[in-house]
């Protein structure tokens, strides 16, 4: 697959911008088509299960008015003319032409991403002036809208403007300025200031990149390295001597709390089964499972007529080979794999199509059609016979 970077290798943009400075792309991607129209986009944005928002500047109950879905029609018939913007996430887990989006991207790990998140604005519709924490590549689907942006990136105390639904930045003075068509691509590092207005009826594909900040991390990890500490051990002192000085707090007992809390943090078995867990559960709530597991019979003979398995979300998805094998992380569960099935946790999570034909040397193995069952359970897979597949909605 070509890069989406112009003459720009994904190695040289790794290594030039990512992280570091914003890039424009113009025409990224000829011959773009928006995997969904503003009326299918509107429809999604009603359904239960799917996260939305509509933020309104200008027109609303009260500037910048946030509103969530569940939407009903009659939601949209009451909006003004301009001034307000739509805006779907996880679009690619529910309809495929939207996760199509994500191959130029998958030369990252598969538990850096987050979403494609898409928008769609009239006129002047906008977000205002903000700052993201996460990577995203903002690809130009439908019209034309102009960004502004600060090059470098927002200090951590940067104000936000008080008593507003949204973060909107105090001070926005933009030191560059362009008007985007379809198929342009900017690539925004995490808090680079930075405001999308559209110039006419204009959609924006947002794909995300996740990073979780250091104090999620050590939240997380201390919430699971608690639940694993036996809860009848305690601190004991058996043998000591008396106390000189009882408000003295003596090196003994700093040593045992030191050598307690080591004993979570040097665990690596338990910071790899955590984190396998932590990296893939789904951000939004878990995806939606199938209420009747499909059968071995029933997954071979969708496959045999063409179907095939689909990835709900790469982030889903991940491995972590280790001292004792390997293990395949899917939607926050660890499935230990036999050497023998070592091989699905590669397959199982990377770019190459999950057809009949990929997966014909392997379905003969009833632990490999096992795990298939239960990560099609889960809602990590999705067997999709070729009419879902070639419709998408």
């Amino acid at each position: 697959m070509t890069s989406p970077f112009g003459d720009l290798s994904p190695e040289e943009f790794l290594q030039e911008y990512w992280q570091k400075k914003p890039l424009l792309v113009r025409r990224a991607f000829d011959n773009l088509t928006s995997p969904l129209s503003p009326e299918e986009l509107a429809g999604l944005a009603c359904d239960y299960g799917v996260t939305s928002r509509l933020i309104i500047e200008k027109g609303g109950e009260y500037p910048w008015e946030v509103r969530f879905g569940p939407f009903e029609e009659d939601d949209f018939a009451g909006l003004p003319p301009s001034h307000w913007t739509l805006l779907v996430q996880e679009t690619d887990r529910h309809v495929p032409a939207a996760a199509d989006l994500l191959r130029p991207f998958r030369f990252l790990p598969n538990w850096r991403i987050d979403d494609v998140q898409i928008s769609y604005a009239p006129m002047h519709g906008r977000v205002g002036a903000h700052i993201d924490q996460y990577d995203v590549f903002l690809i130009q689907g439908l019209g034309r809208r102009r960004w502004q942006i600060k090059r470098m990136p927002a200090p951590p105390d940067e104000p936000f403007v008080k008593d507003l639904d949204i973060e909107l930045l105090e001070h926005f003075e933009p030191d560059e300025e362009w008007i985007v068509s379809p198929g342009d691509l900017l690539y925004l590092p995490p808090r680079i200031p930075h405001c999308g207005t559209a110039l006419s009826d204009c959609m924006t594909i947002s794909v995300g990149f996740r990073a979780p900040g250091n104090r999620e991390i050590v939240e997380g990890f201390l919430e699971h390295a608690t639940s694993a500490v036996d809860p009848d051990l305690a601190y004991t002192d058996r043998g000591r001597q008396t106390a000189l000085n009882p408000g003295k707090i003596g090196p003994g007992v700093l040593r045992y709390v030191q050598d307690v809390l080591r004993s979570a943090v040097e665990d690596r078995v338990s910071i790899r089964q955590w984190f396998g867990s932590f990296a893939t559960e789904p951000n939004r709530g878990m995806p939606a499972s199938s209420e009747d597991p499909p059968s071995t019979r029933d997954i071979m003979e969708v496959l045999g007529q063409g179907g095939l398995l689909r990835r709900r979300a790469p982030a889903y998805l991940a491995y972590i080979e280790h001292d004792s094998g390997v293990s395949l992380y899917a939607c926050g569960v660890e499935y230990p794999l036999s050497d023998e099935l070592a091989f699905a946790a590669p397959l199982l999570s990377g770019t190459t199509d999950l057809s009949g034909a990929a997966l014909e040397q392997h379905m003969d193995d009833p632990a490999f059609v096992t795990l298939l069952a239960e990560l099609i359970e889960t809602g990590a897979l999705q067997l999709c016979v070729p009419s879902v597949e070639e419709h998408g909605l």
